[in-house]
């Protein structure tokens, strides 16, 4: 249940000065490159990714980028010069990347490594590459405008001043800008990964070498997976007062190994369905002890990174893996809430024949009147030559489902939990296991029939591919605000249970977007206003508005 009423006399909620300014003065920060330099630029970089090439062959002109509050500086002074020359030699080498660029095949974990200020508070694949890592970080900025006005406007008051953030998301260079932003809004943060094959080894060294104590590298195993966890957590002379979780792994390793920590945790802030609904499980059941805002189901991260970024990042993550061919295939995708309507309507563009499983009737007659065929997987699952999960369940395709799939069947997932596809079940004597490039696996039945699996069940599009910038610009910014309420709330605001965020921050954080598009909203006038029984500056709509 919505525990905030937007629309009642006296709201918890109150908008800061530094949030109220940016209102009045958001076309300010919209000077940015034009957009077609800038997206062009972001099209060479991810066709990259699956390149590399040797340390000699590696352009040398960029030096490591400053620390945050130099460079948030001289950004504000629009002095910093570094993401044009990072443009420069991107273009001039196309086929660079980084992450995947070592044969070093030693653990992080028995490395001994230091960053250039000396520290060692930090587990990554290689600290050297931390010059490639920042160059892709300050290219991300221009594509993050709201998060860079955040920094930009609200660090000289410090809101989150005292924060200790433990952290367990994507490390990507997305990621990075929100890291970097909480740190100039003052915060304290240590990182793990949520994902072990999500990681960008050159943007997580970036962040050592900038200070931040990161715990990740890509293709981590499961124990290296909770041991960057606990080396997040567990440190002497530092305790977390917030958690920034997505999954809600850092969540339950905390109250499973050191329940004592949440007495000084302030709240929790968690942005995907699995950890949404563990926090849901552990309010109904009386223990949830600190407040969590529930990010996932805010009308800003189910619209545009659920739905708007799944519609792109499906159709990049089954090219990179497969270099598959989409018309004409026919495509089951089980799940039509926000992340399978985005998934079916890029397939559906591309000429796919497409099927929806569903549980809920209300989005089962989403999918019919988009004018999708609504079937049960099994009536399907013989003919079909693509299965995509995105239901955030268990078990949707299960062992059985898989041994009558066709010869080469694509299998992935789209949802945040790796336990859609029982994968385990793959694990057997009588099947073979065959890599045939990096999160792309044959899994071959003794008859000859293959099915191609890939990133082993977890996420397809951050685990083969990457994710539209602008649109984690939107998620990252409806984060760093919730994280700001949460730490400011006065002590009694917020009750041990599941908030969603206030509308009148989804509203914010969509109105920080728009000078991008060059949009002007219309303003009410004051007899509409009080004809609607509205506020001028909103919210314009209540919380069971659905969008």
């Amino acid at each position: 249940m919505e525990k905030w009423d937007s629309s009642a006399g006296t709201s918890a909620f109150h908008m800061p000065e530094w949030m109220i300014q940016f209102a009045d003065q958001k076309q300010e920060f919209n000077k940015r490159p034009t957009k077609i330099g800038r997206r062009s630029l972001s099209r060479s970089i991810s066709q990259s990714s699956t390149d590399s090439y040797s340390s000699e062959e590696r352009p040398k002109q960029l030096s490591v980028g400053s620390s945050l509050p130099h460079s948030a500086e001289a950004n504000a002074k629009g002095t910093l010069s570094a993401p044009k020359e990072a443009m420069k030699i991107w273009l001039a080498h196309p086929a660079a990347s980084y992450t995947d660029s070592s044969d070093d095949e030693t653990s992080p974990r028995d490395k001994q490594q230091k960053n250039s200020k000396g520290s060692s508070d930090f587990c990554v694949k290689n600290i050297k590459q931390a010059e490639f890592g920042r160059r892709e970080i300050e290219i991300a900025e221009q594509e993050m405008p709201a998060l860079m006005a955040l920094r930009k406007r609200a660090q000289g008051e410090k809101p989150l001043a005292g924060a200790k953030i433990v952290g367990c998301t994507h490390i990507t260079a997305q990621t990075a800008v929100l890291m970097e932003t909480l740190g100039a809004l003052g915060a304290q943060c240590r990182w793990a990964a949520c994902n072990i094959y999500s990681t960008l080894n050159e943007v997580a060294a970036a962040l050592a070498e900038s200070g931040f104590p990161v715990f990740a590298w890509k293709g981590e195993s499961e124990d290296d997976f909770w041991w960057c966890i606990d080396r997040c957590v567990n440190v002497e002379g530092w305790q977390p007062n917030m958690i920034l979780d997505d999954g809600g792994d850092l969540t339950h390793w905390i109250y499973k190994k050191y329940p004592n920590m949440f007495k000084k945790i302030k709240g929790i802030v968690e942005e995907s369905v699995t950890g949404v609904h563990r926090l849901y499980q552990l309010s109904k059941a009386g223990k949830l002890c600190v407040p969590a805002m529930n990010v996932n189901d805010s009308v800003t991260k189910q619209k545009f990174d659920n739905l708007y970024c799944c519609r792109e990042s499906i159709l990049d993550g089954l090219k990179r893996t497969t270099d598959m061919m989409f018309g004409g295939k026919q495509v089951v995708v089980c799940g039509y809430g926000e992340v399978g309507k985005g998934c079916c309507a890029a397939l559906k563009a591309m000429g796919s024949i497409v099927y929806v499983t569903e549980i809920d009737p209300i989005c089962a007659l989403q999918a019919c009147m988009d004018g999708f065929r609504l079937v049960k997987l099994n009536e399907v699952i013989r003919q079909v030559d693509i299965v995509i999960t995105c239901t955030g369940n268990k078990n949707v395709v299960t062992r059985e489902h898989l041994d009558r799939m066709k010869n080469s069947c694509i299998v992935c997932n789209m949802g945040h939990s790796n336990t859609e596809i029982d994968v385990a079940s793959l694990r057997t004597p009588e099947l073979t296991w065959e890599r045939v490039r990096s999160q792309v696996d044959h899994v071959i039945w003794p008859d000859g029939k293959r099915i191609v699996l890939l990133a082993e069940g977890r996420l397809l599009n951050l685990s083969c591919s990457t994710v539209p910038t602008f649109v984690l610009s939107i998620t990252a910014t409806t984060q760093a605000l919730a994280l700001i309420e949460l730490y400011n709330a006065p002590e009694g605001r917020y009750k041990q249970d599941v908030y969603l965020l206030p509308k009148k921050m989804d509203e914010y954080v969509a109105s920080l977007h728009l000078p991008t598009f060059d949009a002007h909203l219309t303003e009410l006038t004051d007899e509409q206003a009080k004809y609607l029984g509205l506020n001028k500056n909103g919210p314009f709509k209540p919380n069971y508005y659905r969008y």
